[in-house]
């Protein structure tokens, strides 16, 4: 994580709360190269120089905010994988989709920053933020993926790598659906109700089963009632 200067560590938590909340909302409005910091000074009503010592400059600030908001994101999935450790790989997918879902809706600045990142090619040092994140999520999910191995859940002669790649793909895209309505593709996913949200999520999972699961969806389902 990038980290600030002591002057920034040395102040309250809540003068830190504030800087980085307000720091927060100017970069995921304007993105990177719009954000402003003389905007954002203004608004805390704060002297422009302190910016500078707390972090050195607009990338310091940046990286920092952003590597803050990743460590929110991280915890919960940390969760997520520890409280899941007895379920199934397609149990775990499912309560980590919904984790998703929930995170986004708690906290959409932090989710309309990382869009940010991800669309705006303007950032100079964009490839190795999402190189960062990317890495992170596949070892997540192939912390899974070995642990569904090792309990006989997955095909034998399943490529995990590959699987990654896909469930990465596949549970990556169906989160940006939630606040981009274009990819949407008109199904009814952008902004749907709970219920909604919850068969998609149901369904998805299913169909990931029936590419990668040793057994049937029906046969799982049925085991899991024995």
């Amino acid at each position: 994580m990038e980290k600030p200067l002591t002057t920034f560590q040395n102040l309250s938590k809540i003068k830190q709360d504030r800087i980085t909340e307000a720091a927060i909302t100017e970069f995921s409005e304007k993105g990177y190269t719009g954000a402003s910091i003389n905007s954002l000074v203004e608004s805390l009503g704060i002297a422009k120089g302190s910016i500078f010592q707390y972090f050195g400059d607009k990338k310091g600030l940046f990286l920092f905010i952003f590597n803050k908001s990743t460590e929110l994101v991280k915890e919960r999935l940390r969760v997520i994988r520890d409280q899941t450790r007895d379920d199934t790989l397609f149990s775990r997918l499912e309560k980590t989709l919904n984790a998703g879902v929930s995170f986004i809706q708690d906290h959409p600045l932090i989710h309309k920053l990382y869009l940010k990142v991800l669309y705006d090619s303007k950032i100079p040092f964009r490839d190795e933020i999402l190189l960062s994140l990317r890495t992170y999520s596949f070892e997540y999910l192939r912390s899974l993926l070995d642990t569904a191995k090792e309990n006989g859940e997955l095909r034998e002669d399943l490529d995990l790598d590959k699987a990654c790649f896909i469930l990465d793909a596949v549970m990556d895209r169906f989160l940006q659906t939630q606040t981009i309505r274009h990819l949407d593709a008109e199904l009814g996913v952008y902004k749907a109700d709970p219920a909604v949200i919850s068969s998609w999520i149901h369904d998805i999972v299913e169909m990931i089963h029936i590419g990668i699961g040793a057994q049937s969806y029906s046969q799982l389902v049925n085991n899991n009632k024995n």
